[in-house]
Protein backbone atom coordinates (compact mmCIF):
# COMPACT_ATOMS: atom_id res chain seq x y z
CA UNK A 1 0.00 0.00 0.00
CA UNK A 2 1.43 3.45 -0.83
CA UNK A 3 1.35 6.19 1.52
CA UNK A 4 2.32 9.80 2.10
CA UNK A 5 4.02 12.08 3.99
CA UNK A 6 3.81 14.98 1.30
CA UNK A 7 7.29 15.60 2.06
CA UNK A 8 9.05 18.12 -0.04
CA UNK A 9 9.93 17.22 -2.79
CA UNK A 10 13.63 18.61 -3.98
CA UNK A 11 15.11 15.27 -6.22
CA UNK A 12 16.91 15.11 -9.43
CA UNK A 13 15.87 13.68 -12.44
CA UNK A 14 17.64 10.58 -11.29
CA UNK A 15 16.63 10.45 -7.71
CA UNK A 16 13.37 10.63 -8.79
CA UNK A 17 12.77 8.14 -11.15
CA UNK A 18 13.76 5.51 -8.35
CA UNK A 19 11.14 6.79 -6.39
CA UNK A 20 8.57 6.40 -9.28
CA UNK A 21 10.18 2.91 -9.80
CA UNK A 22 9.21 2.29 -6.20
CA UNK A 23 6.14 3.50 -6.85
CA UNK A 24 5.06 1.15 -9.66
CA UNK A 25 6.45 -1.73 -8.17
CA UNK A 26 3.96 -0.98 -4.95
CA UNK A 27 1.22 -0.76 -7.02
CA UNK A 28 2.06 -3.26 -9.65
CA UNK A 29 2.16 -6.05 -6.10
CA UNK A 30 -0.87 -4.72 -4.86
CA UNK A 31 -3.17 -4.41 -8.08
CA UNK A 32 -2.72 -7.57 -10.28
CA UNK A 33 -4.81 -6.33 -12.76
CA UNK A 34 -2.68 -3.14 -13.46
CA UNK A 35 0.40 -5.36 -13.38
CA UNK A 36 1.06 -5.10 -17.38
CA UNK A 37 0.03 -1.20 -17.70
CA UNK A 38 2.61 -0.23 -14.95
CA UNK A 39 5.30 -2.60 -16.53
CA UNK A 40 4.42 -1.28 -19.44
CA UNK A 41 4.51 2.12 -18.69
CA UNK A 42 6.58 2.42 -16.52
CA UNK A 43 9.05 -0.38 -15.34
CA UNK A 44 9.92 -1.14 -18.94
CA UNK A 45 11.82 2.00 -18.84
CA UNK A 46 15.16 3.16 -17.53
CA UNK A 47 14.68 6.93 -17.46
CA UNK A 48 12.10 9.57 -16.37
CA UNK A 49 12.34 10.75 -20.38
CA UNK A 50 11.41 7.48 -21.50
CA UNK A 51 8.39 7.00 -19.76
CA UNK A 52 7.07 10.42 -20.24
CA UNK A 53 7.84 9.65 -23.73
CA UNK A 54 6.22 6.44 -23.78
CA UNK A 55 2.94 7.87 -22.30
CA UNK A 56 2.52 10.92 -23.63
CA UNK A 57 3.17 9.22 -27.06
CA UNK A 58 0.36 6.72 -26.48
CA UNK A 59 -1.93 9.06 -25.64
CA UNK A 60 -1.59 11.69 -28.91
CA UNK A 61 -1.50 8.72 -31.37
CA UNK A 62 -2.84 9.10 -34.59
CA UNK A 63 -2.80 7.82 -37.76
CA UNK A 64 -0.75 11.19 -39.41
CA UNK A 65 1.74 10.82 -36.26
CA UNK A 66 1.79 7.15 -34.49
CA UNK A 67 3.05 6.50 -31.55
CA UNK A 68 6.34 5.48 -32.15
CA UNK A 69 7.17 8.34 -34.18
CA UNK A 70 5.62 10.72 -31.46
CA UNK A 71 7.91 9.26 -29.06
CA UNK A 72 11.32 9.36 -31.34
CA UNK A 73 10.26 13.30 -30.84
CA UNK A 74 10.01 13.74 -27.48
CA UNK A 75 12.82 11.82 -26.64
CA UNK A 76 14.86 13.79 -29.34
CA UNK A 77 13.64 17.29 -27.79
CA UNK A 78 14.35 16.08 -24.04
CA UNK A 79 17.62 15.23 -25.09
CA UNK A 80 18.54 18.44 -27.22
CA UNK A 81 17.11 20.50 -24.30
CA UNK A 82 17.43 18.30 -20.92
CA UNK A 83 16.43 21.75 -19.14
CA UNK A 84 12.59 19.88 -19.77
CA UNK A 85 13.42 17.18 -18.12
CA UNK A 86 14.06 18.88 -14.57
CA UNK A 87 11.00 21.05 -15.40
CA UNK A 88 8.85 17.83 -15.66
CA UNK A 89 10.32 17.10 -12.25
CA UNK A 90 9.75 20.45 -11.02
CA UNK A 91 6.05 19.95 -12.17
CA UNK A 92 5.32 16.54 -10.33
CA UNK A 93 6.87 18.01 -7.36
CA UNK A 94 3.78 20.34 -7.84
CA UNK A 95 1.43 18.24 -8.34
CA UNK A 96 2.29 15.95 -4.94
CA UNK A 97 3.13 18.95 -2.88
CA UNK A 98 -0.50 20.78 -3.54
CA UNK A 99 -2.99 18.70 -4.85
CA UNK A 100 -4.52 17.22 -1.59
CA UNK A 101 -6.09 14.02 -4.05
CA UNK A 102 -2.09 13.05 -5.25
CA UNK A 103 -0.83 10.75 -2.41
CA UNK A 104 2.01 9.73 -4.69
CA UNK A 105 4.39 11.08 -7.17
CA UNK A 106 3.62 8.51 -9.78
CA UNK A 107 -0.02 9.27 -10.27
CA UNK A 108 0.18 12.71 -12.07
CA UNK A 109 2.63 10.66 -14.98
CA UNK A 110 -0.07 8.00 -15.08
CA UNK A 111 -3.52 9.97 -14.83
CA UNK A 112 -3.30 13.76 -14.55
CA UNK A 113 -4.39 15.31 -18.06
CA UNK A 114 -3.41 18.28 -17.25
CA UNK A 115 0.07 16.91 -16.88
CA UNK A 116 0.05 15.19 -19.90
CA UNK A 117 -1.08 18.59 -21.57
CA UNK A 118 1.65 20.26 -20.19
CA UNK A 119 4.56 18.11 -20.80
CA UNK A 120 3.39 17.87 -24.59
CA UNK A 121 3.14 22.25 -24.16
CA UNK A 122 6.85 21.62 -23.32
CA UNK A 123 7.46 19.92 -26.31
CA UNK A 124 5.70 21.64 -29.18
CA UNK A 125 7.36 25.11 -27.40
CA UNK A 126 10.27 23.84 -28.10
CA UNK A 127 9.88 23.05 -31.76
CA UNK A 128 8.45 26.50 -32.22
CA UNK A 129 11.42 27.86 -31.00
CA UNK A 130 13.33 25.75 -33.29
CA UNK A 131 11.41 26.65 -36.56
CA UNK A 132 9.33 23.68 -36.73
CA UNK A 133 6.08 25.71 -35.89
CA UNK A 134 3.54 23.19 -38.27
CA UNK A 135 4.59 19.94 -36.26
CA UNK A 136 4.32 22.16 -32.84
CA UNK A 137 0.84 23.53 -34.18
CA UNK A 138 -0.48 19.80 -34.41
CA UNK A 139 0.56 18.57 -31.75
CA UNK A 140 -0.96 21.70 -29.51
CA UNK A 141 -4.09 20.62 -31.67
CA UNK A 142 -3.74 16.66 -30.15
CA UNK A 143 -3.40 17.89 -27.12
CA UNK A 144 -6.44 19.55 -27.20
CA UNK A 145 -8.65 17.29 -28.81
CA UNK A 146 -7.23 14.70 -26.38
CA UNK A 147 -7.02 17.02 -23.36
CA UNK A 148 -9.23 19.39 -23.47
CA UNK A 149 -6.33 22.12 -22.78
CA UNK A 150 -5.51 24.73 -25.40
CA UNK A 151 -1.91 25.67 -25.24
CA UNK A 152 -0.22 28.06 -27.94
CA UNK A 153 3.24 26.61 -28.47
CA UNK A 154 4.13 30.56 -28.38
CA UNK A 155 3.51 30.80 -24.44
CA UNK A 156 6.09 31.16 -21.82
CA UNK A 157 5.88 28.61 -18.59
CA UNK A 158 7.87 28.41 -15.77
CA UNK A 159 8.11 25.21 -14.03
CA UNK A 160 6.57 23.95 -10.67
CA UNK A 161 2.98 24.07 -12.80
CA UNK A 162 0.02 22.48 -11.96
CA UNK A 163 -3.02 22.30 -14.00
CA UNK A 164 -5.14 20.81 -11.26
CA UNK A 165 -8.32 18.84 -13.29
CA UNK A 166 -7.33 21.10 -16.27
CA UNK A 167 -10.31 20.67 -18.44
CA UNK A 168 -10.81 23.88 -20.25
CA UNK A 169 -7.68 25.41 -20.02
CA UNK A 170 -6.93 28.47 -22.58
CA UNK A 171 -3.74 29.96 -22.63
CA UNK A 172 -2.74 31.94 -25.27
CA UNK A 173 0.09 33.17 -27.70
CA UNK A 174 2.23 35.91 -25.61
CA UNK A 175 0.85 34.69 -22.44
CA UNK A 176 3.37 34.45 -19.96
CA UNK A 177 3.20 32.26 -16.35
CA UNK A 178 5.73 32.30 -13.83
CA UNK A 179 7.42 29.20 -11.93
CA UNK A 180 4.99 28.03 -8.91
CA UNK A 181 1.68 28.93 -10.38
CA UNK A 182 -1.54 26.74 -10.14
CA UNK A 183 -4.80 27.00 -12.25
CA UNK A 184 -7.58 25.16 -12.24
CA UNK A 185 -10.07 23.46 -14.52
CA UNK A 186 -11.73 26.28 -16.83
CA UNK A 187 -9.11 29.26 -16.44
CA UNK A 188 -9.14 31.35 -19.65
CA UNK A 189 -5.56 33.69 -19.79
CA UNK A 190 -7.43 35.36 -23.27
CA UNK A 191 -6.66 37.81 -25.74
CA UNK A 192 -7.35 41.70 -25.65
CA UNK A 193 -8.82 41.13 -29.08
CA UNK A 194 -5.60 42.69 -30.68
CA UNK A 195 -4.28 40.91 -33.99
CA UNK A 196 -0.55 41.60 -33.11
CA UNK A 197 1.75 42.33 -30.31
CA UNK A 198 1.35 42.04 -26.26
CA UNK A 199 -1.90 40.75 -26.20
CA UNK A 200 -2.18 37.75 -23.12
CA UNK A 201 -1.95 38.07 -19.27
CA UNK A 202 1.36 37.78 -17.40
CA UNK A 203 0.87 35.52 -14.18
CA UNK A 204 3.79 35.72 -11.78
CA UNK A 205 5.49 33.64 -9.43
CA UNK A 206 3.61 31.45 -7.09
CA UNK A 207 -0.03 33.21 -8.26
CA UNK A 208 -3.49 30.72 -8.01
CA UNK A 209 -6.51 31.19 -10.26
CA UNK A 210 -9.29 29.05 -9.28
CA UNK A 211 -11.80 27.40 -11.63
CA UNK A 212 -13.04 29.20 -14.06
CA UNK A 213 -11.34 32.01 -13.54
CA UNK A 214 -10.85 34.74 -16.97
CA UNK A 215 -7.75 36.68 -16.92
CA UNK A 216 -8.36 39.04 -20.52
CA UNK A 217 -5.98 41.36 -22.33
CA UNK A 218 -2.18 42.00 -21.60
CA UNK A 219 -2.82 42.59 -18.34
CA UNK A 220 -0.71 41.37 -15.16
CA UNK A 221 -1.47 38.75 -12.14
CA UNK A 222 1.15 39.45 -9.30
CA UNK A 223 3.29 37.19 -7.16
CA UNK A 224 1.22 35.53 -4.62
CA UNK A 225 -1.92 36.61 -5.89
CA UNK A 226 -5.21 34.96 -6.16
CA UNK A 227 -8.06 34.79 -8.50
CA UNK A 228 -11.69 33.38 -7.70
CA UNK A 229 -13.22 30.91 -9.11
CA UNK A 230 -15.64 32.19 -12.24
CA UNK A 231 -13.88 36.02 -12.09
CA UNK A 232 -13.68 38.00 -15.16
CA UNK A 233 -10.36 39.88 -14.74
CA UNK A 234 -9.78 42.84 -16.86
CA UNK A 235 -7.44 45.18 -14.40
CA UNK A 236 -4.02 44.14 -13.28
CA UNK A 237 -4.04 42.46 -9.26
CA UNK A 238 -0.79 43.53 -7.52
CA UNK A 239 1.19 41.07 -5.94
CA UNK A 240 -0.30 39.10 -2.43
CA UNK A 241 -4.01 40.44 -3.44
CA UNK A 242 -6.66 38.45 -4.18
CA UNK A 243 -9.39 39.55 -6.91
CA UNK A 244 -12.92 38.50 -7.36
CA UNK A 245 -16.02 38.90 -9.08
CA UNK A 246 -18.01 39.84 -12.58
CA UNK A 247 -15.62 42.22 -13.21
CA UNK A 248 -13.19 41.46 -10.40
CA UNK A 249 -12.29 43.71 -7.77
CA UNK A 250 -9.60 43.70 -5.45
CA UNK A 251 -9.33 42.23 -2.06
CA UNK A 252 -5.75 43.01 -0.24
CA UNK A 253 -4.27 40.70 1.66
CA UNK A 254 -4.02 42.22 5.39
CA UNK A 255 -0.17 42.71 6.14
CA UNK A 256 0.87 42.11 2.39
CA UNK A 257 4.63 42.50 0.87
CA UNK A 258 5.72 42.29 -2.38
CA UNK A 259 8.88 40.68 -1.26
Amino acid sequence: MLTSTKSKTLATPAALWQILRKEAETIAAAEPVLTSYIHSTVLYHTTLEQMVSFILANFLDSQATPALLLREIFLDVMNCEPQIVDQICRDIAAWYERDPACDHHLMPALYFKGFHALQTWRVSHWLWLHGRQTLAMHLQNRASEVFAVDIHPAATIGSGIMLDHATGIVIGATAIIEDDVSLLHGVTLGGSGLHTADRHPKVRHGAMLAAGAKVLGSIDIGKSAKIGAGSVVLIDVPANNTAAGVPARLTPAKNSSDN
